[in-house]
């Protein structure tokens, strides 16, 4: 069994990381090989486990010691797991554990583009995507629909958030993924990025020069980024400008358009397709 210890000081340091300290400080942009991430559930953080992320502590509630959590935590005996009946873990929180374990782990160092992109047939582009839950969302589509990457700009919302980890249910960690490079100047340079990496540009929009999802010069393009836009707004005309296609999902009932991450699944289960073949 790893090293347990009871939770009896709420002010503890050792739990600063699950109870006071903010996404933003976690992520340490000023130091990021210092920055941390917290999985919750035994299954997300096995997927995070197995993609080679490193554990620093364990939270749990004390049953769990015995259930869910028993195989996982033999591994990492010298790991400290913090324990505590369900009421104390809720002041700690500041939210039930309903999945009963929390990790906090170091998180990995970013990888570039162009490693993340190398042999992909099908990636996704998110364009200032802001809402954890979305990026979560859309994060999950592309992991099952056949995407062989994700690519984000600056200044979406982080997929290591907690949120986006635990709506993903862990596919963070299945898929490859990176940020753009700040130093590109979105979409002019992103876009120009993405050329020279051999991608044709789909921007998903409604415009009156769009293509159905499942146009047939689409669909047979050797290499395709498909780019989606912020909730609310969409993608900005730049974008739009400056991709190859414009594709709309043709809708019924009068419905103009989708919430990003209900696109995103239809357009990677549409043209994801074409990786398998």
């Amino acid at each position: 069994m790893s090293r347990v210890i009871r939770i009896t000081d709420f002010h503890a340091p050792e739990l600063d990381v699950y109870a006071r300290l903010r996404e933003i400080q976690l992520l340490n942009r000023h130091e990021p090989e210092k920055g941390i991430f917290i999985a919750e559930s035994p299954r997300v953080i096995e997927r995070a486990l197995d993609a080679g992320c490193m554990p620093l502590s364990f939270l749990a509630e004390e049953r769990y010691l015995e259930k869910e959590a028993k195989e996982l935590l033999a591994e990492y005996k010298e790991i400290p797991v913090y324990t505590a009946d369900m009421e104390v873990l809720v002041q700690i929180t500041g939210y039930k554990l309903t999945r009963g374990m929390l990790c906090a782990m170091r998180r990995p160092a970013q990888r570039t583009a162009e490693e993340v992109c190398t042999d992909a047939r099908r990636i996704a582009v998110l364009e200032n995507v802001v809402n954890p839950t979305n990026v979560g969302a859309v994060f999950r589509s592309a992991a099952a629909l056949n995407m062989d990457a994700v690519l984000l700009t600056p200044d979406c919302s982080d997929p290591l958030y907690r949120r986006s980890i635990r709506v993903s249910m862990g596919t963070v960690f299945q898929i490859p993924w990176t940020f753009l490079d700040s130093r590109l100047s979105w979409p002019r340079e992103g876009m120009g990025f993405l050329h020279e990496l051999g991608f044709v540009t789909a921007a998903m929009a409604l415009n009156d020069d769009s293509v159905s999802i499942d146009d047939s010069g689409l669909m047979s393009e050797e290499k395709l980024a498909i780019i989606l836009g912020t909730e609310g707004d969409g993608l900005a005309a730049g974008p739009i400008a400056g991709c190859d296609y414009t594709v709309r999902i043709p809708m019924s009932h009068g419905v103009d358009s989708l919430n990003v991450a209900a696109a995103s699944a239809v357009a990677f289960w549409q043209l994801g397709r074409h990786r398998l073949r």
